[in-house]
């Protein structure tokens, strides 16, 4: 288990409805309808939880990459992390998991020093280090 030396910020949301109803964060600025996608039987009218641990990984992934790519000097001002978050069915039917793939565009990088910054940013995002060893991560670079 990873601990944290000391917690610089705590976010903190409030779910009504389950993965039909609504979310809101403490300080007002996330507040969002939640609504199963319509090839998990939903209506599709709303976000999902998946859409916002993607935009969350996504987010998150990128700003360590920024940190990997000027500790070594490296132009990733014109990079994007886009996350794919899938949900299925585990166990036999058992309960729901989830996988994650990561596609990092670098396009003023060579492949090389691009393929060993995503590593690198691999061990610095928070999202990174809660997942590793719990759900398939793929890291892609495009």
């Amino acid at each position: 288990m990873i601990a944290v030396d000391k917690v610089l910020y705590t976010a903190r949301a409030t779910a009504h409805g389950g993965r039909d109803g609504h979310t809101a964060s403490d300080d007002g600025k996330l507040d969002v309808t939640v609504a199963p996608p319509k090839e998990m039987g939903g209506n599709g009218e709303g976000t999902n939880p998946e859409q916002l641990f993607a935009a969350g990984f996504a987010s998150c992934f990128h700003s360590a990459l920024k940190v990997v790519g000027r500790r070594a000097r490296q132009d990733v001002d014109h990079s994007t992390v886009t996350a794919e978050v899938g949900i299925g069915p585990i166990h036999s039917g058992a309960g729901y998991g989830l996988e994650v793939q990561l596609v990092v565009s670098l396009p003023d990088v060579d492949r090389a020093i691009a393929e060993d910054l995503v590593a690198k940013a691999h061990e610095v995002c928070p999202y990174s280090n809660a997942t590793r060893g719990n759900i398939k991560v793929d890291l892609v670079v495009a």
